[in-house]
């Protein structure tokens, strides 16, 4: 080791030390803002779950879900007396006190319930699509957001394709149990092919006929449709890129549901669509 310096040799290595501490302390600052960064996230995602927790309690004590075995209408039932249609219309409809919800929030339009998965909420719809992205039942400010209709569906009168959405909760709140439908032990499950859908005025039951995650795209979001050819063309693609376990018959006299959430980090979204099947006026 170097025992004598030059004064000019002496300084610089001063200098450079100087510089080290500089990157260090610069260093440690970033560090500890990103676990601050990152311990505020955690926690305001803590307590936006904590809250959801909350609103879905008294929701459950002050709503009351009845099952009924009413025969209801059958929504195009085909000639095929073996279709698996007639398997999922003998399901009871469920319905919801909707005068507890109303009061709550007066944009509740409807609820949902998917077997085998924690979807069982109220549906609300907003004037746009972004509202119930950050504002929970109540309407109290939340990054768990709730479960909404597309602004432009009419509820009372369903379109061609009624669509709704929800945040993909890692929890699984929200919508974000819907991934169990991409497990085999969850297609393999017969019963799970239906959803329970009720309004003010109609409870419904629908027959799951595609489950599949793609990119980022608006075409399975169309509402109406101009033409049956555009329809059939619609139906068809849905139907192709179904992944899972079931071959449920479609066609263009069928009115539909499309369940929406982000899946994955990439952007990309997981799409169940099913078709009506049954319903009852209230």
């Amino acid at each position: 080791m170097k025992k004598y310096f030059t004064v000019e040799e002496y300084f610089n290595i001063k200098e450079n030390s100087h510089h080290r501490k500089k990157y260090i302390i610069i260093i440690e600052i970033v560090l500890v803002s990103i676990i601050a960064f990152s311990s505020f996230t955690l926690i305001k995602w803590g307590i936006d779950n904590f809250r959801t927790w909350l609103i879905n309690r008294k929701i459950e004590k002050n709503i009351n879900l009845s099952s009924t075995n009413t025969d209801g209408i059958l929504i195009n039932p085909p000639s095929n007396r073996n279709s698996s249609y007639y398997y999922y219309v003998s399901f009871p409809f469920i319905e919801a006190d909707f005068k507890s919800l109303l009061a709550t929030n007066n944009e509740t339009v409807a609820f949902i319930r998917v077997k085998n998965t924690l979807v069982n909420y109220p549906v609300v719809q907003a004037s746009d699509n972004k509202y119930y992205l950050k504002h929970s039942f109540d309407k109290s400010s939340n990054k768990a957001g709730w479960i909404f209709m597309d602004y432009r569906n009419n509820p009372d009168n369903l379109d061609d394709n009624t669509i709704i959405y929800g945040h993909r909760r890692v929890d699984g709140t929200m919508f974000g149990s819907l991934e169990n439908s991409l497990s085999a032990d969850w297609q393999e499950k017969k019963d799970n092919y239906v959803i329970f859908l009720s309004t003010p005025k109609e409870s419904m039951l629908f027959q799951i006929f595609s489950i599949y995650t793609i990119k980022e795209e608006n075409y399975y979001l169309t509402i109406n449709f101009n033409n049956n050819e555009e329809k059939q063309k619609w139906i068809d693609t849905m139907k192709k890129r179904n992944t899972a376990l079931i071959d449920t018959e479609v066609n263009v006299n069928d009115k539909f549901l499309t369940l929406s959430t982000c899946y994955g980090k990439s952007g990309k979204r997981l799409v169940i669509q099913a078709k009506l099947i049954k319903s009852k006026k209230i």
